[in-house]
């Protein structure tokens, strides 16, 4: 037998970087702390695994998606699980697409391959960061950002506004199509109180990249 015909819905996957979560268990674990009146953003909605479970637990959530067929999907299983009324379904590029104001956090599972990207948008100006996020990122990423104390130019850069934590790792079988790696599940949380005012990181960021990487001695 030869191997299984790929589907244009696979191209788009793969071209992409779609993964996207199939377990349910962990799909419950991820959303397990959202509450009603939460503004959620679930960037990379796809199928919708994350929008759907977090809408049901009563947040209002913006799903932002930019293949338009998953669009027209996600659009027609918000409404037949009837909760139109508490997701909004933004197709645009993750690059690109308005962050909310007031209090949000992050629920998503994004492409792999635009996680550097998702990270400076959500956390390089604390002042219209989200609150919290909770992002399924490759396990070697997840892992390194949430070293202590801080190992990457990254990481040393946002730690004065946030704590990151590894919340587990996710086995790359809870993904369809599967990854060749697993995943890890990366909690970020504001800091309260914030080590420096939000006015601050464009030159703490600027003040680390001078002196980045930190020389030996200063570890000792």
């Amino acid at each position: 037998m030869g191997r299984p015909r790929r589907t244009s819905r696979d191209h788009r996957r793969r071209t992409h970087q779609q993964n996207f979560i199939t377990d349910a268990g962990t799909v419950e674990r991820l959303v397990a702390d959202v509450v009603p009146g939460d503004l959620v953003v679930d960037v990379g909605a796809g199928s919708g695994a994350l929008t759907l479970a977090c809408a049901a637990a009563g947040a209002d959530v913006v799903a932002v998606e930019r293949d338009d067929r998953w669009c027209r999907q996600l659009r027609d299983r918000v409404r037949s699980a009837g909760l139109s009324d508490r997701v909004r379904i933004v197709q645009d590029d993750l690059r690109a697409f308005d962050l909310p104001r007031g209090r949000w956090r992050v629920v998503a599972n994004p492409p792999f391959k635009l996680t550097t990207t998702l990270l400076h948008r959500l956390f390089d100006d604390p002042r219209r960061a989200p609150e919290r996020a909770d992002l399924v990122l490759q396990w070697e990423v997840a892992r390194k950002l949430a070293a202590q104390p801080p190992t990457t130019l990254l990481s040393a850069s946002w730690a004065p506004w946030w704590d990151l934590r590894l919340v587990q790792r996710i086995p790359r079988s809870a993904f369809r199509p599967v990854p060749g790696v697993d995943a890890g599940w990366l909690r970020a949380r504001r800091r309260a109180p914030e080590i420096l005012d939000a006015d601050l990181a464009p030159g703490w960021a600027a003040f680390l990249r001078e002196r980045w990487p930190p020389s030996a001695s200063s570890h000792r």
